[in-house]
């Protein structure tokens, strides 16, 4: 995948992390900026090491189905998109924005689970085609933890100013990117 594709993959598989950080930007009653970087730290490493093992397993079995992987990667961006749309929708009330400041163990759980979807793009990288404009998967997993920590940290803060209504609307727009990388890739097998 080129630079632009990989920084919108990035973007893309940030939105779960961004919206969990709007989320507890809004349950602390004076947010701190310490507390946001360690939320975003943990999210924004959980989100390159999840890809970097996806991408292994997809190598490894990547000569047994080169023939088919523009199919599966776009299967598997446009499987997370959709769920990652979906779950947004049903999934987002005002109830949500009521608890107490999480701890560390929290922030690690929310931080998994917020980068499950990122382990299915690494599987999908592996397969992806590689042309002179390609960058290593090294650069794509340093960008997408870099990217969803920084947003992470704006997140926090966005959801201190503006509330709940920013969850939905990451949530969805970051799958809607993942659908769009997955034809993307999908057309220009």
């Amino acid at each position: 995948m080129d630079f632009t594709s990989t920084l919108l993959l990035a973007v893309g598989l940030s939105m779960d992390a961004f919206a969990v950080s709007v989320t507890n930007g809004l349950v602390v009653e004076r947010l701190r900026f310490r507390f946001a970087l360690k939320m975003a730290v943990c999210f924004g490493v959980a989100q390159a090491v999840m890809p970097l093992i996806g991408y292994v397993l997809g190598y490894r079995l990547a000569s047994h189905i080169h023939k088919l992987s523009h199919i599966i990667a776009f299967g598997l961006l446009a499987f997370v998109g959709i769920k990652m749309i979906i779950d947004t929708i049903k999934d987002c009330s005002d109830d949500e924005c009521c608890r107490p400041e999480p701890g560390i163990r929290t922030i690690l759980l929310m931080a998994i689970a917020t980068s499950i979807d990122a382990l299915a793009a690494g599987v999908s990288l592996a397969f992806a085609p590689q042309t002179p404009h390609s960058i290593s998967i090294f650069s794509a997993i340093c960008m997408i933890g870099i990217v969803t920590t920084c947003l992470c940290v704006v997140g926090a803060y966005l959801g201190r100013l503006f509330g709940c209504r920013l969850k939905r609307g990451a949530g969805i727009l970051g799958g809607a990117v993942l659908v769009a990388i997955g034809i993307k890739m999908l057309f220009n097998a």
